[in-house]
Parts: C-alpha cells; structure tokens; sequence
C-alpha cells in the first residue's frame, strides 16, 4: 500500500505500464489535468504507438463514406427516401443515447486495480489528464473499427436486412458528428451561442464535475437520467 501511494509517473519514459501502479491514488491523479498540447509517449514499441495517435479529419474521411454506403443499400432495398430519412435519424438518435452510456458507464469506470488503471488510461484516462491534445481526443479507426463491426451485427439481429443498413448509418452519421463535436470544444473558438454553450458545458465535466455532464453532442440524457450539473460555467 505504500508503494502504491509514493508511486510517481516517469513522463520521461512510456507511461501506459506505468499507470497501473498507481493503485488506489489513480483516480485522483487522473483528474488532475496537465494542460499540454501533447501527451507523453505511451508504449515503447513504435508500431504500439503508431495507432494510440489520430488526427481529426480521419474520422469523417474514414466514417462517413461507410455510412452513406451502409444508407444506399437499404434504398437500394425498396425504402422510399423519407423512410431513409427517418431511419437515419433514428440511427442517429440512438448514438447519442450510446455516447451517453459509453462515457458514462464505460469511459469513467472506477477502479484502483493494476490492469483496470492500464485500461481505464487507454480507454479514457489519458484524455482527461491530457485534454489538450489533439491527437488523443477523436478515437482511434481501429478502436472504432471493433466498435462498429459489434454494433453492425446487433443491428442485423434487432432489424430487418432492409432497415438495419440505414439504422447503422444513421449512427455512423451520428458518431462522426460526436468526435467533431468534441474536438471542436476542446480545439475551438465558438462565437456562436450553441457552440460556446457546448464548448462551456464540456469543460464544465472535465475541469470541475468529472461525474456529471457526459453527453457531448447534447446534454438530454443528462437530464434525463440524473447527471445534468448544477453549473454550466467553466
């Protein structure tokens, strides 16, 4: 136990191996943040650390051409394009409901064991100690890659062949928009009275009340489900 207390990170050297010995002090080193616009190296292996780093525009380049695919073949199916339209936003709706549980549930998971610190940081963790950089905000293809291919066999299994394409899409829409969103809040100047209320509200859950205000796109389930803050100033 006193090993655990006294352990400090070595930022100098790969850190992700290093977090778990952190034990039952890392949920409070976690969200102390360091305000750099860029984050230690996590692995010593450069192939290992080719894929913890992503730039923005790859996730609509990557994301958006499989939605609009994923779209037409429900319309190549007979579906009429406001039945399109209402699927689609339908998938969409449903992202924000799983952007909600993801963050929430899996992204702020507590935990003080050596392999639970290691993931948490990987999954989460090092964005709210590093919330700056921008090449640890959006996630990474491969991570989302995994996602996707789960969530298009569930939806194959909930829906019809004709309307699960469209729902999927819609979500992919909805994802894309997601990491935009959150980039743009950390990375942006909003002039506008939406964004800077977005932009206020997401700084709010990271530099004050990190166990309320998980949704990014819109703070609805929030309110709905027990976790809209007190405050939206930042």
């Amino acid at each position: 136990m006193i090993a655990q207390e006294e352990f400090t990170v070595n930022f100098n050297k790969p850190v992700v191996f290093q977090i778990g010995h952190l034990g039952e002090t890392y949920q409070e080193w976690v969200h102390q943040p360091i305000l750099s616009k860029e984050s230690p190296r996590f692995f010593e292996s450069g192939f290992l650390e080719f894929f913890t780093r992503t730039v923005w525009w790859a996730v609509p380049t990557i994301w958006l051409p499989v939605a609009f695919w994923c779209i037409s073949m429900s319309m190549r199916m007979g579906h009429t394009l406001p039945q399109i339209a209402l699927m689609v936003g339908f998938g969409m709706f449903v992202w924000t409901f799983l952007e909600y549980c993801f963050h929430r549930f899996l992204f702020h998971f507590e935990t003080k064991s050596y392999w639970g610190n290691t993931m948490h940081y990987l999954l989460h963790g090092c964005h709210h100690k590093h919330p700056m950089d921008g090449l640890r905000l959006v996630i990474p293809p491969a991570e989302a890659a995994l996602l996707a291919i789960m969530f298009w066999y569930l939806y194959k299994f909930l829906f019809t062949p004709s309307t699960s394409p469209a729902l999927f899409g819609g979500g992919l829409i909805g994802y894309v928009i997601y990491d935009m969103i959150h980039y743009y809040v950390h990375h942006g100047q909003p002039t506008k009275q939406v964004p800077k209320s977005l932009k206020k509200y997401h700084l709010n859950h990271h530099f004050r009340i990190q166990n309320m205000g998980f949704g990014i796109t819109w703070a609805f389930w929030d309110r709905v489900l027990g976790t809209f803050p007190q405050t939206k100033a930042a």
